[in-house]
């Protein structure tokens, strides 16, 4: 049995990539940084008769990553698929030349360097060969024009982006995939009710990377299973 794990699982796309990968038969570690939210995570899988393993972890926090990757590695067991999920995207996120740095710091802070600190503490835990996927965003390309929203959000992504491939050229060597995904606009609480895109269409092209796709395909960023530009 494959383990996966996923940061920021306790709704939204975390919540339903945990849902698909469990269904198909992985072992499944949804995080958050909230213990009531995650077993409420845990109650609802577990409705469907899905077994899912729970652990606290706050990314923005450093002191929670290394606690958490203490508790796995007391499991004495090896991660096959990292999921970094966590992200935020604050509602004063307005204009990059105004904002408060506080905001631009608190977004990077949770996902740019949570992320990365997640994979540091895991990585010591990571089979051989083993994927990380990283949920990034459009909004972070450097090919596409400035859309106009949310751009502490998205220089975060493209930060993001960089660091997947960075990391995909750092462990090829130990066969370990790294790839970024553009799950689209999604119906969640951060996309809003007006997205156009279901929640079970955005965790699909994560869900493929962490079961089927091939290792060949790392440092690549996707969309719907394809190859989109950075």
């Amino acid at each position: 049995m494959k383990n996966a794990l996923i940061t920021g699982a306790t709704k939204g796309i975390g919540l339903e990539t945990a849902r698909q990968l469990a269904k198909k038969g992985f072992r499944v570690f949804i995080t958050g940084r909230n213990e009531d939210k995650l077993q409420q995570a845990k109650n609802i899988l577990q409705a469907d008769g899905l077994t899912i393993e729970t652990l606290l972890l706050d990314v923005s926090d450093e002191k929670s990553i290394t606690a958490a990757a203490h508790t796995f590695a007391a499991l004495h067991t090896k991660l096959d698929v990292l999921i970094n999920n966590a992200a935020i995207l604050l509602k004063a996120d307005n204009r990059l030349a105004t904002d408060a740095a506080a905001l631009f710091e608190e977004t990077m802070r949770t996902n740019v360097h949570g992320p990365l600190r997640v994979t540091q503490a895991l990585l010591p835990y990571m089979n051989t060969p083993a994927r990380i996927i990283n949920i990034s965003s459009a909004g972070g390309s450097m090919s596409e024009p400035v859309g106009g929203w949310s751009p502490a959000y998205c220089v975060s992504k493209t930060a993001l982006n960089s660091i997947t491939r960075q990391l995909a050229a750092e462990l090829a060597s130990r066969k370990i995939a790294v790839n970024a995904v553009h799950p689209g606009w999604v119906k969640t609480d951060m996309g809003g009710s007006s997205a156009p895109r279901s929640i079970e269409k955005g965790a699909e092209t994560p869900v493929w990377l962490a079961s089927a796709a091939a290792q060949e395909l790392t440092g690549s960023f996707f969309m719907d299973k394809k190859a989109m530009d950075w």
